[in-house]
C-alpha cells in the first residue's frame, strides 16, 4: 500500500478510493482536501464509471482528527467547516455512483461519508456512531436525518451511541451486510455491475436520485421524465436496445 493518505486505483472502469491514514483514518485538513480532489477527479474521468470507497486500516474512518481542530483565530472555523462540507458534497455531486465498503468503525465524519455514498456494503463487525457529543461538540443531525428515522436520529445524536452493522442493515442504512472477509469483494462486485451499464444513463440516474430526495414526488417524476427523453436519443440507448434484441452484450461509448 502506498504511503499516500488516500490512494486512487482504476481498473475496468471501477475506481477504488482507499483511505490510508493510519491507524484509524482520522480526517485532518490535508486528508479532507485530498478527498475532495480525488472525488473531483473521479467525476471528470471518462475511464471511471463507478467507485468503491474503502479503508486500508482495521477502522473505516474514526471521524475528524481532534488534533486538527481550528484554533479559534479569525477564519479558521470558516475554512475548516467549508472543506468538511465539500467532502460530503463531492460524494453527492460526483456523477459516478460511490459504493462505500465499511469494514470497521465508521464514526462521525466517517459515518457521514459512508451515509452520503450511493450504496453501503458493511461488515457484520462494522459499527456506526456520531460521538461528537462525547467531546463536547454537536454536529451531524443534517446527515443523520437523511438515513435514520426521527427517534433513532435523536438517540444516536444525543447519546453518542454506536449501532452495529446488523442494526444498521435492519434500519436500511446498510444495503448489503456480509462477513468481514467479503466486504471489499462484494463492494467491487456491485461497482462492476454499475460500471457495466450505459454511463450516461447511470449519471442521469444518480442525478434523478439526488433530486428525488429534494423534490415532491410529482415534480421529481416530471424532472426525470425529461432525462428519459434525452437519454432515448443517445447512441448508448440505441446500442442497449439493439444488443438486447440481438442477445449480445452491449458496447457503450458514453455518447
Amino acid at each position: 500500500m502506498s504511503d499516500e493518505i488516500i490512494t486512487l486505483d482504476v481498473r475496468d472502469y471501477v475506481a477504488t478510493i482507499t483511505l490510508n491514514r493510519g491507524p484509524v483514518n482520522a480526517m485532518n485538513s490535508e486528508m479532507r482536501n485530498r478527498f475532495v480532489a480525488i472525488l473531483d477527479e473521479v467525476n471528470e474521468r471518462d475511464d471511471i464509471r463507478a467507485a468503491v470507497l474503502c479503508s486500508s486500516q482495521k477502522v473505516f474512518c474514526a471521524g475528524a482528527d481532534l488534533r486538527d481542530r481550528p484554533d479559534g483565530r479569525p477564519g479558521t472555523f470558516g475554512a475548516h467547516n467549508r472543506v468538511t462540507r465539500e467532502c460530503f458534497n463531492a460524494i453527492v455531486e460526483c456523477s459516478k455512483p460511490i459504493v462505500a465498503a465499511v469494514n470497521g468503525a465508521a464514526l462521525g465524519m466517517g459515518f457521514a461519508i459512508a451515509a452520503f455514498s450511493d450504496v453501503v456494503v458493511a461488515s457484520e463487525q462494522a459499527s456506526f456512531g456520531m460521538p461528537e457529543i462525547d467531546v463536547g461538540l454537536a454536529g451531524g443531525a443534517a446527515m443523520l436525518k437523511t438515513v435514520l428515522g426521527r427517534g433513532n436520529m435523536r438517540m444516536m445524536f444525543l447519546t453518542g451511541a454506536r449501532f452495529s452493522g446488523a442494526e444498521m442493515y435492519r434500519m436500511g442504512v446498510v444495503n448489503i451486510l456480509v462477513a468481514p472477509d467479503q466486504v471489499h469483494a462484494e463492494a467491487q462486485r456491485l461497482a462492476a455491475v454499475i460500471a457495466s451499464k450505459a454511463p450516461l444513463a447511470v449519471a442521469y440516474a444518480k442525478r434523478s436520485c439526488n433530486m428525488a430526495d429534494l423534490m415532491p414526488t410529482r415534480d421529481a417524476y416530471r424532472f426525470e421524465q425529461d432525462f428519459t427523453v434525452a437519454l432515448s436519443k443517445t447512441e448508448d440507448a440505441v446500442e442497449a436496445r439493439t444488443a438486447m434484441l440481438e442477445k449480445r452484450p452491449p458496447v457503450y461509448r458514453g455518447r
